[in-house]
C-alpha cells in the first residue's frame, strides 16, 4: 500500500504507529503532508505561514509520545513558536516575530507533533468566519464560495481537504465548534482550564478561551486532550482532574444517558430549517440508542447576554491594543485594523470599569442559572450554529454597519457606544450565526460539534453536544458511540488534497 493511499485511511493516531513501528519515516509523512498542502492551498487559502525547513530539521530529531513524528499545524492565534512571526490575521501584528514559546507549544513537540506552517485566523480571533483583510478568504472545502467558518477556518480546511488528520484550534465564542461544522469535522472544546493558555499570553477573555484541536475522529481529539492538558506552575485557571484517560473514554459505552435537546434560536432570532432538522434527526438517534432525550426551553435573556457579553468582549479588545502597542512599541492607527475590530477597541473608551465587571457579573449570574437548569441533565443537544455555512463575504460589514462603526470616531462615545439598541443591531448578523456557541464559553461547560448531517445542498451541518463542567468523558463516549452509530470519516469534500485526487 502506497503512503498517500495509507494517508487517505489512517487518523493522526494511526500515522504516528507508522512511525513507531518504523514502516514509514517522520521525513516521509512530511513530504506527504506538504505536497498535500501545495496541491490544494492555492484554492483554500489554509495555511498563511509555511514552516517547511524548520520541520524537515526537525525529522532528524528523536522524536518521542503517542503522535511520533505526526505533520501537524499550529493556528496563528495567540501561541507563540519561537522565531516565527505570530501576525494572528492582524496587520498591525505583520512583522511580530516572538521568541518565547508558548506551554501549549512546547507540549504539542513534546508529544511528537511536527508542526510545518500556521494556519489562517480572522484578526485576533474576532470572526465566526476566516476572511482577514492580511490574507484574504480561507475557503471551505466542501463549495469554495462559502466560509470554512471561525476563527479556526483555516485549520479546518486543512483537516477537511486531507492536509492533515488534525490541526490545533482555539475556542472563545465557538471557534473551535463553528469551523467544524462548516467542514464536516469534530470539534472539541475542553472545559475551562484544561488546556495551559500561558505563560506568554493571559487567561483570555476571563477564561473563555480554550485551546485544543480540531479532528477527523473522536479518539484523535481524546488523545491529544489526554496528553496536552493539565496545569503548569504559574497556572491561574485549572480543571478538575479528569478522572481517566478520554481515549480510553471512546472504548467505553456511555450507558444510558439523560440529554436535553433545544431548538431555541438562542442569541439568534432564528433557526435554520437545516439546522433544526440535524437536531431533530440527532435526537431521534440518540434515542435509537437507548438515550433519554427531553426537549426544554434554555434560560437566556437574548438582548441582556450580547449586551453583556459585548461589553466585556469590547474591553478585552481594548487590552489586546494596549498590549499590542506596548510588545510593538509604538501606537495602533486605524488604518491597520479592520472596522469590527477598531470599533471594538473604541468601545473599550465608552466602558467604565464599573461596565465590564458589572456585565461579567451579570453573565457569571447567567452561567449559575444556566447551569442550574441543566442540572438534572448529563448533556445538552443543540444545533452548533443558526444556518448553515455561510458565502464568503456575507458576513462582512454592510456599508451602513460600517457607518456605524465609523461613528465611533465622531459622536460623543459615551452617548453611542454604550446604547443598548447599538450594542444589538452592530452585529445582529453575527449573533444570528453563531447564536448556539457562546454560553458554553461563558459557563466554561466541555461542548462538542460532530458531523452528523449534511443539508439537501450537500454541504455540512454540525450538531452541539454540550456536558457539565469537567465532564470531557462522558462526552467522549457519547461522541464515539455516535461516531460508530453515524460514521462521518470517509465523507470526502470536492476538494481533496489525497492519493485519489491525483
Amino acid at each position: 500500500m502506497s503512503l498517500g493511499s495509507d494517508y487517505d485511511q489512517l487518523d493522526a493516531l494511526g500515522l504516528a504507529a507508522l512511525v513507531a513501528a518504523r514502516e514509514v519515516t517522520a521525513a516521509e509523512l512530511l513530504d506527504e503532508a506538504i505536497m498535500r498542502l501545495e496541491r490544494v492551498n492555492g484554492r483554500l487559502n489554509a495555511v498563511v505561514q509555511p514552516m517547511f525547513e524548520r520541520a524537515r530539521g526537525a525529522c532528524g530529531s528523536s522524536f518521542g509520545g503517542p503522535f511520533v513524528g505526526l505533520p501537524f499545524l499550529l493556528k496563528d492565534l495567540n501561541l507563540s513558536y519561537p522565531g516565527v512571526p505570530l501576525r494572528m490575521g492582524s496587520r498591525f501584528y505583520r512583522d511580530h516575530v516572538p521568541m518565547e514559546e508558548s506551554e501549549l507549544v512546547r507540549r504539542y513537540r513534546n508529544v511528537g507533533l511536527n508542526i510545518f506552517g500556521k494556519t489562517s485566523t480572522p484578526e485576533f480571533g474576532l470572526e465566526p468566519t476566516t476572511e482577514p483583510e492580511l490574507h484574504g478568504p480561507c475557503r471551505n472545502p466542501w463549495d469554495l464560495q462559502l466560509s470554512a467558518g471561525g476563527s479556526s477556518g483555516g485549520s479546518a480546511a486543512a483537516v477537511a481537504a486531507g492536509v492533515v488528520p488534525m490541526a490545533s484550534a482555539s475556542d472563545g465564542g465557538g471557534s473551535i465548534r463553528i469551523p467544524a461544522a462548516c467542514c464536516g469535522l469534530f470539534g472539541f472544546k475542553p472545559s475551562r482550564g484544561r488546556t495551559p493558555s500561558g505563560p506568554d499570553s493571559p487567561d483570555l477573555w476571563h477564561g473563555m478561551v480554550a485551546e485544543h484541536a480540531i479532528t477527523r475522529t473522536v479518539r484523535d481529539s481524546a488523545a491529544l486532550l489526554d496528553v496536552v492538558q493539565g496545569s503548569y506552575p504559574g497556572q491561574l485557571l485549572t480543571a478538575p482532574p479528569l478522572g481517566g484517560s478520554c481515549l480510553d473514554a471512546t472504548l467505553q459505552a456511555p450507558g444510558r444517558l439523560r440529554i436535553a435537546v433545544s431548538f431555541d434560536p438562542l442569541l439568534g432570532r432564528s433557526l435554520h430549517p437545516d439546522c433544526r432538522t440535524a437536531v431533530d434527526a440527532t435526537a431521534r438517534l440518540l434515542d435509537d440508542l437507548g438515550h433519554h432525550v427531553e426537549e426544554i426551553h434554555l434560560p437566556l435573556d437574548r438582548e441582556q447576554f450580547i449586551v453583556d457579553f459585548v461589553t466585556v468582549l469590547a474591553g478585552e479588545v481594548g487590552a489586546l491594543l494596549r498590549d499590542g502597542e506596548r510588545v510593538r512599541g509604538r501606537r495602533g492607527r486605524r488604518s491597520e485594523f479592520e472596522p469590527r475590530t477598531w470599533g471594538l477597541m473604541r468601545l473599550s473608551e465608552a466602558f467604565s470599569a464599573g461596565d465590564c465587571a458589572y456585565a461579567l457579573w451579570s453573565l457569571q449570574q447567567f452561567a449559575r442559572r444556566w447551569l442550574m437548569a441543566l442540572a438534572p441533565y448529563d448533556a445538552l443537544l443543540t444545533s452548533t450554529l443558526g444556518s448553515p455555512p455561510v458565502a464568503i463575504g456575507e458576513l462582512r460589514p454592510t456599508p451602513l454597519e460600517r457607518l456605524q462603526l465609523r461613528s465611533l470616531d465622531f459622536a460623543p462615545l459615551a452617548r453611542v457606544g454604550t446604547g443598548r439598541r447599538f450594542l444589538l443591531d452592530a452585529g445582529e448578523r453575527l449573533y444570528d450565526y453563531l447564536s448556539q456557541t457562546i454560553p458554553a464559553n461563558v459557563t466554561g461547560q466541555p461542548a462538542m460539534s460532530l458531523p452528523l448531517h449534511w443539508s439537501p445542498a450537500g454541504v455540512p451541518i454540525g450538531v452541539q453536544i454540550a456536558g457539565r463542567p469537567g465532564e470531557e468523558l462522558v462526552l467522549f463516549r457519547l461522541a464515539a458511540q455516535l461516531e460508530k452509530a453515524r460514521p462521518w470519516v470517509a465523507r470526502r469534500p470536492p476538494v481533496w488534497a489525497g492519493a485519489d485526487a491525483l
